[in-house]
């Protein structure tokens, strides 16, 4: 069958002043020809890699290192099945990584640490959140797990290398024991560790480590960066609760509801040097959203100006973040469950800029499916109520419930709706999920509810709904082929189901909500113009 290539136009303004000179001939569904339109690349979850059984490689609990020009992101590697999933269990037996020089391209860097070679810990299926940082000549792991020699709590370990790439070697035991922790909440508050390493003004050297799940702690390492100091200089790496009564401390006040996920950060001058407060970055509530506070003192400070930046995301129950620094800007690394079949045990990395205030804060966070380079485009409607107008496509304005029955999301109404917020009638316009080879064909995605497609219901609706299974089956009713408009306007296409060919979505006229028609009865409201930012 013949395809034309019809170019996403440049912005709404300009094709909307074209439509009055477009040619303008209805055909029947049976006349209209496959087309081809432009379509969204890149943008998030940023990796999109595959095993060589083709299975999806998910990822979470993203950490970042920036080595010179080289980006290393490290990940989890979640693997758990429906059953596991169903059971509320992760199964995380390895550590991942990746790098790129440009936040776009990235290249599978393997394995660098495998559970199985950690001799501490009760299993080999928990590789929890870590983070990689640089001291001297070698990498520092830190990461954290079951540790059977602490009455089976979580505890912090570490492992080290000559690369950023690994492999990474444990260092035979865990460095900091979750015995040592109080006061105890549950078995994992010794999780998702963070480090920091700076110079002060007096020329003293710092390595902080903080870690937590309910609770936060933090202490100090030695110059060897695989043992905990002696601050007090008693012997032992005791808890305290006032300067000088311990060598780790839980600096909770101000943090308001800390959950997990800690990320210690600093904002950097035009020459790399650090300036002003410290940053916490962390998950707050259920379902988890990400809040930041600050300080002037890491170990004894109080927190100020705790704020939730990031609403829990459409896919996943947790989140956490990187927060990191590239060629003069600052960016945010999180998870959610986007890609076909995930959710917050298969979960994925994501990658957008943090934007900073005048007065230090962070503008507020909406996750997004374009990303650093996707593309996002609107969808209007012929409406015919007046000469060559349109009316927006959107779906239903809704926030991200902190309640776990509301999950996964399905069957979101989508049509010609009055909406919160202008981001509910983006689109990210991306190829085909049944059949990505086949240049006729597209999915739809929510721009700002990542990992949502139009899909087809079982009565004929079109509706929002996360791809929960990552089935065939699934990926059929989330596609559909481009073709020439049934209205005969050369700038608009229509969208025919690939799950029930010779159906095409149209408007209703008495609802204004998305439905599966032969196209027949009223071929504007089944002709769609694709105007792209």
């Amino acid at each position: 069958m013949k395809k034309h290539i019809i170019p996403l136009a440049l912005s709404c303004v300009t094709v909307l002043a074209s439509l009055g000179s477009c040619g303008s001939t209805a055909k029947s569904p049976s006349e209209v020809s496959e087309v081809v339109i432009e379509k969204s690349t890149g943008g998030n979850p940023i990796i999109d890699m595959y095993d060589e059984d083709g299975n999806i490689i998910y990822g979470g609990d993203p950490a970042v290192y920036v080595d010179g020009d080289t980006v290393y992101l490290y990940t989890g590697h979640d693997i758990s099945t429906d059953k596991e999933v169903s059971e509320k269990t992760y199964h995380i037996p390895e550590y991942l990584c990746y790098s790129s020089t440009d936040l776009i391209n990235w290249k599978n860097e393997g394995v660098v640490l495998n559970m199985h070679d950690v001799d501490w810990t009760r299993n080999s299926t928990s590789a929890w959140a870590s983070q990689v940082i640089k001291y001297k000549d070698n990498y520092y792991l830190y990461y954290c797990s079951w540790d059977k020699k602490a009455r089976g709590k979580q505890s912090i370990g570490v492992a080290v290398s000559s690369s950023p790439t690994g492999p990474f070697v444990d260092k035979g035991e865990s460095l900091v024991n979750g015995l040592i922790t109080k006061p105890e909440s549950n078995a994992w508050n010794d999780i998702d560790p963070t480090v920091w390493v700076e110079t002060d003004e007096s020329g003293e050297e710092h390595r902080y480590l903080a870690w937590g799940n309910s609770l936060f702690y933090v202490c100090e390492l030695n110059e060897d960066m695989i043992s905990v100091k002696d601050l007090n200089g008693d012997g032992d790496i005791t808890f305290g609760i006032k300067e000088g009564s311990g060598d780790i401390y839980s600096p909770m006040k101000g943090l308001g509801t800390f959950t997990e996920a800690p990320w210690l950060y600093r904002r950097q001058d035009e020459n790399g040097s650090y300036y002003g407060d410290y940053y916490l970055f962390y998950a707050s509530q259920w379902r988890e959203s990400m809040a930041y506070a600050h300080t002037d003192d890491l170990m004894f400070g109080e927190w100020q100006d705790y704020t939730i930046y990031m609403p829990p995301t459409a896919t996943c129950n947790t989140n956490h973040e990187a927060i990191f620094d590239f060629k003069g800007k600052t960016y945010i690394m999180y998870h959610n469950g986007a890609r076909p079949g995930g959710n917050g045990y298969r979960r994925s990395a994501c990658l957008q800029e943090l934007v900073w205030t005048d007065d230090g804060r962070i503008e507020p966070v909406t996750e997004s499916a374009a990303g650093l380079s996707g593309t996002v485009s609107t969808i209007a409607y012929y409406d015919g109520t007046e000469k060559d107008s349109t009316s927006l496509i959107s779906h239903e304005s809704f926030v991200c419930s902190s309640d776990d029955k509301d999950y996964p999301y399905v069957g979101i109404s989508v049509g010609n709706l009055s909406v919160d917020s202008p981001l509910d009638s983006e689109w990210v316009i991306v190829s085909g999920k049944s059949d990505p080879s086949n240049d006729s064909l597209v999915s739809i995605q929510s721009e700002n509810k990542v990992g949502l497609y139009l899909t087809v219901a079982e009565d004929g609706s079109v509706v929002l709904s996360q791809d929960v299974d990552g089935k065939e089956e699934t990926a059929l009713l989330q596609t559909f082929c481009t073709k020439e408009a049934l209205n005969g306007k050369e700038d608009c296409i229509s969208l025919e189901s690939v799950s029930s060919p010779g159906m095409f979505i149209s408007v209703d006229p008495d609802s204004g909500l998305l439905k599966l028609t032969d196209g027949t009865e009223n071929q504007d409201m089944a002709s769609f113009l694709i105007s792209a930012d």
